[in-house]
């Protein structure tokens, strides 16, 4: 679990919650179901419009990534694909197909049946790449969902304060309802304020993170099988793919 996306999170409410007792505006200015529907709804509403169904679907999939983010490149994976050079070096290509079944990535398994099919290194390169190519560009998409979000929702919350300015200048005739009024009207604004610059903004831009992460372990699974497939002394493959660990 990422640990820091949960103190952020934490963090972003105690500033904004602390910030409005101290400012003297209190917990209950901040509390509107009313500013919550139009900020949060509208939002959703805007990106429905937007975004494509298979886009939106890796987005929904993707906003877990926040809490439990995808594997990075680590000693482990280092060492299966050593392991695999090895294998190949006793037993042969044909000696790596027990090992398919037993691999949780479906991006390495594929690129090992490549392997195991004897494919050309050069090949199994060129095939890989497209997927690479193809699965990044999708979930950059996904990514700029949350983007969006972040666009929509400041302006959403400017709607949900001229709504509530609306009201009070029905109430003119009442002046103890305008400072109270008014102040109400503003609740949408810091919800679309907040949310953008605090969730939907911050989320974006750690997904497109752990893109690049997710991007480069794939080269180097690529690179890997690659030096497998042409039969690269283990010692040397592992010496080059410790490479990434740097990075």
């Amino acid at each position: 679990m990422d640990r820091l996306t949960l103190l952020g999170l934490l963090l972003a409410v105690v500033a904004v919650v602390v910030g409005s007792i101290l400012k003297g505006a209190g917990v209950a200015a901040l509390l509107s179901i009313a500013a919550l529907l139009i900020v949060l709804v509208g939002t959703f509403a805007a990106v429905l419009v937007q975004t494509p169904e298979s886009t939106l679907r890796r987005a929904i999939a993707m906003s877990s990534w926040m809490l439990h983010p995808p594997p990075s490149v680590d000693e482990s994976v280092i060492a299966r694909l050593v392991g695999l050079s090895r294998t190949t070096r006793r037993n042969g290509l044909l000696g790596l197909e027990p090992e398919i079944e037993q691999l949780e990535d479906p991006f390495m398994r594929r690129g090992l049946q490549l392997v195991v099919d004897g494919t050309d290194p050069e090949r199994i390169r060129s095939i890989m790449e497209i997927e690479l190519d193809a699965r990044e560009d999708a979930e950059m998409a996904a990514a700029r969902v949350f983007e969006s979000m972040g666009v929509y929702a400041p302006t959403l919350g400017i709607i949900g304060a001229v709504l509530g300015l609306m009201t009070v200048m029905q109430n003119l005739e009442d002046p103890r309802l305008l400072g109270q009024g008014i102040a109400a009207a503003f609740t949408a604004t810091v919800y679309g304020i907040g949310f953008a610059n605090l969730l939907f903004l911050p989320a974006a831009g750690k997904l497109r993170s752990l893109i690049q992460f997710e991007t480069r372990r794939r080269i180097m699974i690529i690179d890997g099988l690659a030096a497998v497939a042409q039969g690269e002394n283990p010692r040397v493959l592992e010496a080059r793919l410790k490479g990434y660990l740097s990075t």
